[in-house]
């Protein structure tokens, strides 16, 4: 048991290390612009060793970028569970209600934040608002679908004990639906949760916002590469905290229940 904890920890330690070799290889064999690991810690290191010094709008330390992104995601994200969550269970529940919306959901589905936010910006008028309207918009779809499927594939027989024990639709709900659904539920917040961190950087990246999207795309403009990478390994180091944080939430949620 010790020893499958201590791969579980060293194996990934040993992919970073080896991912980052790698990339400081690559720099140095083939030439490219694209700079070094060494090289982009040197230019970036102010931003990582004072995360929390506001030097001006958009020069900040990387955790008050990745703080005004991820109040967006949050507040995006909590309005998309909002939407998602009841439209998912009437999917799941009204096979007519279903047939009806199912063609305007996957009409809406595939369309990308970068289609959604200049319409926010026409019917909001701020990019605040903007941001919310597309990340929900954008994040909704995929916790709406689980959803939808976890309903529908609760066993009947769940539903006839239900009925024997005369227990009302309200209790049906929450005591038979609601259990039996969660392992889909959280199969879609997790989805639904990358998709939202996703929509943010790209929303930030065309309103300039003072977030990791607006930083690394004034970072693009001014052709500093060392931010850019800076802002992606960021990026993606904040996806991944939230991915895990989610499935710790999930397995509480189901031991409690």
């Amino acid at each position: 048991m010790r020893s499958v904890k201590l791969s579980s920890v060293l194996l990934p330690v040993l992919g970073l290390i080896g991912g980052v070799v790698l990339w400081e290889l690559v720099c140095r064999i083939f030439d490219t612009r694209l700079p070094g690991p060494l090289q982009t810690w040197e230019a970036s290191k102010l931003y990582v060793v004072e995360p929390l010094t506001k030097r001006g709008e958009m020069d900040q330390g990387i955790l008050l970028f990745a703080w005004q992104s991820l109040k967006l995601v949050f507040q995006g994200y909590a309005l998309a569970l909002a939407i998602a969550i009841p439209l998912g269970f009437a999917l799941g529940l009204s096979k007519a209600f279903q047939t009806t919306v199912d063609p305007l959901i996957q009409l809406l589905r595939p369309v990308s934040p970068l289609a959604w936010l200049p319409l926010g910006l026409v019917l909001l008028d701020r990019s605040g608002p903007a941001a919310l309207f597309t990340i929900a918009l954008c994040s909704m779809w995929p916790t709406v679908l689980n959803i939808a499927a976890g309903v529908r594939a609760v066993p009947q027989d769940y539903l006839n004990v239900a009925r024997v024990l005369r227990l009302s639709p309200v209790t049906t709900f929450f005591k038979v639906l609601v259990p039996a659904t969660v392992p889909y539920m959280f199969t879609g917040f997790r989805v639904s949760l990358g998709i939202a961190w996703l929509a943010i950087v790209a929303a930030e990246m065309l309103t300039g916002a003072a977030g990791l999207g607006g930083f690394l795309w004034q970072e693009y403009n001014a052709l500093v590469y060392e931010h850019i990478i800076l802002c992606i390994v960021a990026i993606g180091a904040i996806g991944f905290v939230l991915d895990r944080a989610m499935m710790v939430l999930e397995a509480r949620f189901r031991v409690s229940t």
